[in-house]
């Protein structure tokens, strides 16, 4: 998930610097995007845990 949000980030910075806005803006929409859906499995998953098995 975050080698994607990378990529979009590094796609969003090019973009800009050649002055691509439209695909600059889209790119980065979709790095946010990646960045925040990571954040939320990340904390779910710290909050779920590993759990022993049921004996």
């Amino acid at each position: 998930m975050l080698s994607y949000t990378l990529t979009f980030l590094i796609i969003a910075i090019l973009a800009g610097a050649l002055g691509f806005s439209g695909v600059a803006g889209t790119a980065a929409w979709i790095a946010h995007v990646c960045f925040v859906l990571f954040l939320v499995l990340f904390l779910v998953s710290l909050i779920s845990g590993r759990r022993p098995p049921a004996m």
